[in-house]
């Protein structure tokens, strides 16, 4: 009687696993990439196209990425043109898998780049925007596979309540140090809504695109504020070219405090293999550094 209790235990099980879908998602790059699996859990299969380390503002999508999407049940991308290419290789591939817009619903800031105003597309560096980004491939997630919504809706509750845990934390961070000391310098314009969300003065001497570069006046002009401001927080990033920022250290007298991770995670040993992870690496080394202004 157990044997065979124990048989039709194993159908039911084999049965039930063979009605279980699973999501093949595309994900513009690694930061949405870890949203959708921490989200999506065992029902999703995630592919990447802009890989750790990489820069999504200047990708090149290849022949195979074409293939990948064609393949696609979901595909999910930042918006606000980050991913430049993006349309075109949706349109290049033909697919028929709904778009997430993952930055749907945030508080755009606006900035000048080469005398136009411009969207910073960098709404993920605010966490208030990751929880908005989390809900919003969560919803996508329920749309494609309905059966399977229960299973997403509580793994979001989680995830979403360890992201507010996350926010709490940074702002904490923060406090600790002097409203007068919160000045940084990075080598691109992508901390914005991080500045803005916990009160930090970023300055950087190219735009928010890794495609732009520094004017020699703007660059003077970035070094005299230094100079003047006695800024000691001057960061790396870790998909950007150090040549720009090791100049200035060399001109202003700051000290190049580190590698920050902003566009892409880190490979998966590295020290920010996952959005949370990111924070948990930036966040530190921002303070120690500012701390010294």
């Amino acid at each position: 009687m157990i044997k065979r209790l124990a048989v039709l235990a194993f159908f039911v099980l084999a049965a039930g696993s063979a009605q279980a879908k699973t999501l093949h998602v595309v994900a513009s790059f690694t930061i949405l990439g870890d949203l959708v699996r921490q989200i999506g859990g065992e029902h999703v299969v995630v592919t990447t196209l802009v890989g750790p380390e990489g820069d999504a503002h200047v990708y090149e999508p290849t022949p195979n990425d074409v293939r990948t999407m064609a393949a696609a049940d979901l595909v999910v991308i930042n918006g606000l043109h980050m991913e430049g290419w993006i349309e075109r290789l949706i349109k290049a591939s033909s697919t028929k898998a709904p778009v997430v817009v993952a930055s749907k619903g945030i508080k755009t800031r606006a900035m000048v780049e080469d005398r136009k105003t411009v969207t910073d597309p960098h709404g993920w560096q605010d966490v208030a925007n990751g929880i908005t980004y989390g809900a919003n491939i969560a919803d996508g997630l329920v749309a494609a596979d309905p059966e399977d919504g229960d299973y997403f809706r509580a793994r979001t509750e989680s995830y979403l309540a360890a992201l507010a845990d996350l926010d709490r934390w940074v702002r904490a961070q923060i406090a600790l140090i002097p409203a007068e000391k919160r000045r940084v310098i990075t080598s691109h314009d992508a901390f914005g809504y991080f500045g803005r969300a916990y009160g930090v003065t970023f300055l950087a001497p190219q735009g928010i695109s890794t495609e732009a570069e520094a004017k020699p006046a703007e660059l003077g002009k970035l070094i005299r504020q230094v100079r003047q401001t006695h800024v000691k927080a001057i960061f790396l990033e870790n998909m950007s070219d150090p040549r720009l920022v090791e100049e200035l250290a060399r001109e202003s007298g700051a000290v190049v405090g580190g590698t920050l991770y902003v566009d892409a995670l880190s490979a998966e040993n590295g020290p920010a293999a996952s959005y949370i992870q990111m924070f948990q690496h930036n966040v530190p080394m921002l303070v120690e550094a500012m701390l010294k202004n």
